[in-house]
């Protein structure tokens, strides 16, 4: 029953984040219930979590080529950041991480639940552009403000040098003063990783990003990156639980496949009001039980 029980939770936890992201709350949890040590029990979740994030990054693999020189930047501090994160975490004991795992979930909750307000906030306010429509069959759709068309009408002047535009941050790599922001995301999401893909695509969009498709892209390849290399010390220093682990592993690939048809039946915000009301029943549950 507890290997049915892993299984179906992983299922569960691979389908949100294919489709809102938040699968960590349902993961960790359930292996903590299952009985395995804290330590153990986070970094297996990292394990089970991480091939639907690397799902991801591949689906978004020409996004993220377009931002390259976002990547090339920020990848360097996600790499230090997540050994950073997984190094801590193998060096803290199970005692401390229980003390600390009620704070990290209240972190991650909040997170969930403000983090893509916030992120539309900016977007209302013209920091972030929502990506250009593709054309659809038998009609075109206008670039939004502020974009550049690829293909341009005749007699249509192109956009001058230095002209804002919504469709790729360009050639430029992102500012210097968000580097430190994203290591500390990075630290974060090396050692408990609630939350980071919100976290990321907030900071990406206050360092002036302004296309969400291509903010995805790089969000992902930024957290394979980070999980990678904190799940690669949990390997090596043999924290993985991997008895559940695979199991989950197996769950939570399938539960990332159904996801994609999950999207099609319910909205976004129906699926998001689903975790987030996990996420809090969580946070209050792990606060009493300390």
């Amino acid at each position: 029953m507890t290997s049915l029980f892993l299984v179906v939770a992983a299922f569960v936890g691979g389908a949100l984040n294919a489709v809102a992201g938040g699968g960590s709350f349902i993961v960790l949890p359930a292996l903590l219930f299952a009985g395995v040590p804290p330590v153990a029990a986070n970094a297996t979740t990292t394990l089970a979590l991480w091939p639907g994030s690397l799902a991801s990054a591949v689906a978004y693999r020409r996004e993220a080529a377009v931002a390259r020189h976002w990547l090339m930047r920020l990848g360097g501090v996600s790499l230090i950041g997540g050994f950073l994160g997984g190094l801590l975490l193998v060096r803290t004991s199970d005692a401390s991480f229980l003390r600390l795992l009620p704070w990290l979930m209240l972190l991650a909750a909040v997170t969930f639940t403000f983090g893509t307000p916030f992120t539309a906030r900016l977007r209302t306010l013209g920091r972030v552009a929502p990506a250009p429509r593709r054309a659809t069959t038998g009609a075109t759709s206008a670039p939004p403000p502020g974009s550049r068309d690829p293909h341009p009408a005749p007699g249509t002047a192109a956009p001058a040098p230095g002209t804002p535009d919504a469709a790729s941050p360009g050639p430029h790599p992102p500012p210097l003063w968000s580097l430190p922001m994203q290591l500390a995301i990075a630290t974060y999401g090396g050692y408990f990783g609630g939350g980071i893909g919100i976290m990321m695509l907030a900071s990406l969009a206050i360092a002036g990003m302004t296309n969400m498709h291509e903010m995805n892209g790089v969000k992902s390849v930024l957290a394979v990156a980070i999980n990678g290399v904190a799940l690669a010390e949990f390997i090596v220093s043999g924290t993985v639980a991997w008895g559940p682990g695979m199991l989950m592993v197996a769950g939570g690939i399938a539960g990332g496949y159904a996801g994609a048809s999950l999207a099609r039946r319910f909205s976004g915000r129906v699926v998001r009001g689903f975790v987030t009301a996990v996420a809090w029943t969580m946070t209050i549950y792990f606060f009493s039980w300390r």
